[in-house]
């Protein structure tokens, strides 16, 4: 599966199975990848100068293997190049 940041994806197993969403960040060492609005997980700031601090909502990573690809135009062109050869 070729994926790359902006990619549409379906989660295909856990607690957030059917959603989608498109790719924020990808982890290419650990086989992880974060999208947008899925996987929340709260995160509690401690206040600093610039930061007011309290508790913050934020995307965590997920396998990559719970997710599948329904981007369009990346499928397209695997058409392209396999009707080509």
């Amino acid at each position: 599966m070729k994926i790359k940041k902006g990619t549409q994806v379906k989660v295909i197993s856990g607690k957030d199975k059917g959603k989608t969403g498109e790719i924020l960040e990808i982890n290419r060492s650990e086989n992880k990848l974060k999208i947008k609005a899925i996987n929340m997980i709260k995160k509690h700031l401690k206040p600093t100068k610039e930061n007011k601090g309290g508790i913050v909502s934020k995307e965590n990573f997920i396998n990559i293997s719970n997710v599948r690809n329904i981007d369009k135009t990346i499928e397209n062109d695997k058409k392209k190049k396999a009707s080509k050869k």
